[in-house]
């Protein structure tokens, strides 16, 4: 029995940062019900392309919402309020998930302790920019700049440069999921709710592992260093006749295997013997490499490096990532009904029971206030309640 399709989480969510965690969390089955303000919405559904031709499902919005339902709901009118703490004890609502600025916790009746009266063990997530007693505006680009993340990325002497995803963002995403479960096991072994206070900054900052270490305990500038590494050599992109491989040497023995093949045998030098030698002339290393390789197809060069069990991977494009084997058996689906638009999403970090059970599809991203009518229905609201609420502006 798959205990997690017993729980409810109800989020209060827009933008990336929340939605992501949802999504995932709709990946194991919980019932997710995403909560909107009935005119504002969530930003993101008008990013991208309005591949359906209708307001509020343009296609970035698409990416991480499928597999959720989707509610309408004025908190800040008071029997906005009133309807929402219903929804809290009607439902009997697991986890409640907010990315509000905490300014407007108790303004809008969402603060932990509030929820705690109503409901004494709810799991209460309240993610932020910069932590619980600040109210500064956090976009993922902002996280990378002040968490040194931007620092670390690009090349050595060029500009400091955006992640290729939003770390910040989905990174926050995936510690939240840890701290879930966490409470999860808590409330299961003590019969007590949580609060978790989660920021972006504290999330980004903690990937800095190597750079905060080593900065402090040696004084070296950590910093970017474009496609090398830091402390293994060679590991960088290599031109080839066709493209681009990726190759990395991590160790000595590696380096003898790949210096005894004929076009590396120049490199076959005593003071490159050792990795410190290969590190302080890193630069020559990488360009002699590259007057190799490009003289050879990557395909030629990946059989010769898988032959010498040295790690080497051809730099893939996404629709070459959707079609390695590895990846095509796994990816997740999702068919809207209305339309019959089909798309296709990632595989998840780790393929859940419920996602096997459902053949890897899932509900199609919900519209706007799209389940009104059941979940309101379920707290005895009739059509024309609903209707009325509506045209007040309250749903």
């Amino acid at each position: 029995m798959d205990l997690f399709k017993n729980l409810t989480v109800l989020s209060l969510e827009q933008a990336t940062v929340l939605p992501y965690l949802t999504y995932r969390l709709a990946h194991d089955g919980m019932q997710v019900i995403r909560l909107e303000h009935p005119v504002y919405g969530d930003p993101n559904r008008f990013v991208g392309e309005n591949v359906l031709g209708e307001e509020r499902m343009n296609a970035y919005y698409l990416c991480i919402n499928a597999g959720k339902k989707a509610l309408t709901l004025n908190l800040g009118d008071p029997q906005g309020q009133k309807i929402f703490h219903s929804l809290i004890q009607e439902l009997k609502v697991d986890i409640f998930a907010t990315n509000q600025l905490p300014r407007n916790y108790q303004k809008l009746g969402i603060d932990y302790e509030s929820l705690k009266a109503l409901k004494p063990d709810i799991i209460w997530l309240g993610v932020t920019g910069f932590g619980p007693d600040s109210n500064e505006a956090a976009y993922d680009p902002i996280l990378q700049a002040r968490s040194g993340l931007m620092d670390m990325t690009g090349e050595a002497d060029g500009d400091p440069q955006v992640l290729g995803i939003p770390l910040p963002d989905m990174g926050t995403s995936e510690h939240s999921y840890g701290l879930l479960m966490k409470a999860l096991y808590r409330r299961e072994a003590t019969g007590e709710g949580s609060c978790i206070n989660m920021a972006m900054f504290e999330s980004s900052v903690s990937w800095l592992t190597v750079p905060i270490t080593l900065s402090t305990l040696i004084n070296k500038k950590i910093t970017r260093r474009g496609n090398t590494h830091e402390f293994f050599c060679p590991c960088s992109v290599y031109k080839t006749s066709n493209g681009f491989v990726y190759m990395a040497v991590g160790n000595d023995r590696q380096w003898k295997s790949m210096v005894s093949q004929e076009i590396f045998k120049s490199l076959d030098k005593p003071e490159y013997e050792k990795n410190d030698g290969r590190i302080k002339d890193v630069d020559n290393v990488n360009r002699v490499i590259n007057e190799s390789t490009k003289n050879h197809t990557s395909e030629e060069l990946i059989d010769l490096f898988n032959s010498l069990t040295i790690p080497v991977s051809k730099i893939s494009t996404i629709p070459e990532v959707i079609a390695d084997p590895l990846v095509e058996g796994r990816l997740l689906y999702s068919q809207d009904p209305a339309t019959g638009t089909k798309i296709t999403l990632p595989p998840p970090p780790n393929m859940t029971p419920f996602l096997e059970e459902s053949n890897r599809k899932l509900p199609f991203p919900p519209r706007f206030g799209e389940h009104n009518h059941e979940i309101y229905g379920q707290l005895d609201y009739s059509d024309d309640d609903i209707q009325t609420l509506k045209e007040k502006g309250i749903i």
